[in-house]
Parts: C-alpha cells; sequence; structure tokens
C-alpha cells in the first residue's frame, strides 16, 4: 500500500507515516507515483500557515488535526482513465509529501496539465498546474524542485518591488538572507541595472559567511546589528516571521520604513499576531497574486517564460554554493523535515527525497 506522512496540525513538528489503500481511479483521472520531491524552509511555511492560505486543503487527508504538507517534485503516471494525460508521462508540480497522488488533468492554455479536482477548485491556480518534463536524474530533478519554486517567488518578488518603484527605497533589506528564497532576491536584485538602491542582508551569526560568500548583498549584518542599519528609505523582506526582529527593525527605522513584506514564516516558533509597531504596516506577500496580475499585463505565459529563465540562470551555478543530499525512501524526509522546522539545517544544502 501506499504510504504518506502526516503532520500534526496544532505541533508541525510532529509527523508520523502511514499506509493507506490506492485510491479507486474513476473516469477522467490518473495516478502519479512521486519519483523525488525537495524540502525546504518553504514546506515549513506551508505547514504554519496552513489554515491562513490554505495549505492544508490540498491534499486534505481525512483525519482531523492532521494534515499533509505539500512539496514539490516529480512524478510518473503510473495508470490512466483520461485520454489527455497518458500512463508513463513525467510531471513537475506541487505534490502531497506522499508516495501516490490521483489527479483529474485538463489541458490549459498554455500546454500544461491543470488538476480539475473539485476540491482544488477555489485553490491558487499556480499550484495546480503540472508540467511534463523529459527524463532525467535524480540530481537534475532535484534542482528543479529545490530551485524552481523558491526562485520563482525571489523573481516575482524582485518584479513586483519594480512594479512599485521600489517604494522610493534607498535599500532593501532581507530578513533570513541564507534561505533560498532569500539569497535568490537578493541575486536578481543584484542584477538589475541600474539600480539606485542598496541590497542588505540580515541573517544569523553561523550563516552570515555563507551568505557574504554569495557575493550578491552590498552588506550582511547579523541579527545583532539590526541597530546598526542606516536610516534611510527602506523596505523590508521578510522571509522568517520572527517577530522580535520585525520589531526591532520598524522601531529602529520608524517612519523610513516604506513598505515591509511578510513572504515566510520559517522562524514559525517565533511568529506572533500582527502588532502596532511604527513604519508601514506589515503585508503579506503572495506570489500568485503577482503572477496573475503580470498574465493581465503581459498575457498567458510570459510571466511563466520569463520565471522559468531567471530560475535556470541562477541554476546553473548553484552546485558551487548548494550541495545536493539525496535520501532515499518517504520515511527519510521526516528528519530532514524536523531539522527545518527547528531551524537547524545547513543553509548550504539542498535536501531531495529519492523514492
Amino acid at each position: 500500500m501506499p504510504q504518506r506522512i502526516l503532520t500534526d496540525q496544532g505541533d508541525i513538528t510532529a509527523t508520523r507515516l502511514e499506509e493507506i489503500p490506492s485510491a479507486t481511479l474513476e473516469d477522467g483521472e490518473a495516478r502519479l507515483r512521486l519519483e523525488s520531491f525537495a524540502l525546504t524552509a518553504n514546506n515549513v511555511t506551508y505547514a504554519a500557515t496552513g489554515f491562513v492560505i490554505g495549505y492544508w486543503k490540498f491534499f486534505p487527508s481525512g483525519i482531523e488535526g492532521q494534515g499533509i504538507v505539500p512539496v514539490w517534485g516529480t512524478a510518473r503516471v503510473t495508470e490512466s482513465r483520461t485520454e489527455t494525460l497518458a500512463e508513463g508521462t513525467r510531471l513537475y508540480g506541487f505534490f502531497p509529501m506522499a508516495e501516490e497522488l490521483v489527479i483529474c488533468p485538463e489541458l490549459d492554455e498554455g500546454g500544461m496539465f491543470f488538476d480539475h479536482s473539485a476540491h482544488r477548485a477555489e485553490l491558487p491556480a499556480v499550484y495546480n498546474r503540472y508540467a511534463e518534463i523529459s527524463g532525467g536524474d535524480w540530481r537534475e530533478d532535484g534542482l528543479r524542485a529545490l530551485l524552481q519554486p523558491l526562485l520563482a517567488t525571489s523573481f516575482v518578488l524582485t518584479d513586483w518591488l519594480e512594479d512599485n518603484a521600489f517604494f522610493g527605497a534607498e535599500q532593501i533589506i532581507i530578513g533570513s538572507a541564507s534561505s533560498k528564497t532569500g539569497l535568490g532576491l537578493a541575486k536578481f536584485l543584484a542584477e538589475l541595472e541600474p539600480r539606485d538602491f542598496s541590497i542588505i542582508g540580515l541573517t544569523s551569526e553561523g550563516n552570515r559567511s555563507f551568505v557574504e560568500g554569495l557575493r550578491d548583498c552590498d552588506s550582511v549584518l547579523s541579527y545583532d546589528e539590526i541597530e546598526d542599519i542606516d536610516r534611510l528609505p527602506s523596505v523590508y523582506v521578510d522571509m522568517a516571521g520572527n517577530a522580535e526582529v520585525k520589531l526591532r527593525l520598524h522601531t529602529h527605522l520608524g517612519e523610513e520604513l516604506k513598505h515591509s513584506a511578510a513572504v515566510g514564516t520559517s522562524h514559525w516558533d517565533k511568529f506572533a499576531k500582527p502588532q502596532q509597531m511604527p513604519g508601514a504596516k506589515p503585508q503579506f506577500f503572495f506570489a500568485p497574486s503577482q503572477i496573475a496580475k503580470r498574465r493581465e499585463d503581459w498575457g498567458p505565459g510570459v510571466i511563466e517564460r520569463r520565471i522559468t529563465a531567471a530560475w535556470k540562470r541562477v541554476a546553473a551555478d548553484a552546485e558551487s554554493w548548494m550541495t545536493l543530499k539525496r535520501h532515499t525512501g518517504l520515511d527519510a524526509a521526516r528528519p530532514v523535515y524536523d531539522a527545518l522546522a527547528r531551524g537547524k539545517a545547513n543553509p548550504g544544502e539542498g535536501h531531495v527525497i529519492v523514492l
């Protein structure tokens, strides 16, 4: 029987492995067998915001209080009762932390497969699309799953900042700059020419040398040095959701903080409900909204092509700053996820679960 990993929705560090019978395949459906998936701090954010944003809804477990954390990965069609999707087809996309998934595929206008399962109908479309991919080894598949979703967010963040004239900022401050979304944002911002702002990376003292070694930030500061940041018109992009860090930064910059964007919650255990603080009121950044806007602005497929070109450009030399770690079997995902959830993972490593 196929296996899946259940996560306690009240304590996202608590997981367990469970066997379940294969779902009965109906007309119009296809059964996918996962081959590999990536685990990053992004998956911790999915769990931490599972109710707020709706990530628990993508792959319902059917068990009260138990959820399935979504992952990005590769799967193969092992059984099909639809002419839309042939057996043997390999797909990249959004999957449950499990060995199997049944979808109801239709081709969309961009040539991708769209899951029209009823429970996903009201969820953001970007997560419901699956791309056909050719055969690749675990490293190629792993790099795609590790970097495409995170660097896509980084690129869309950069585009959104540019779309808003950087809110008039003279410095962009990136919280948790060692995260892959954070370092991706720094890389894409550093590519812009000309640019009238500096890039400041905030990270833990233990990750400072890693961020400095990437050479994309104009300066790198530890969280202990927040009060050393120049009081200039600023934008804060928060990848971590650490309430103490956010309050200190808002207090230090005051009215010079022109925008405060919340992107991730990798420091979910230090997250707190929004409170009144100086400067711009923090606002959650939801990448699918900017993608939808650009589809309207530029037409179907354009933003997707730009995202693909951007993440591949950064991924081309990724193995110079990231070591791929292969883990075999679904149960091997649990200790990796646990380390990420507890903030103990090495930012220079990329974890790939091969099934």
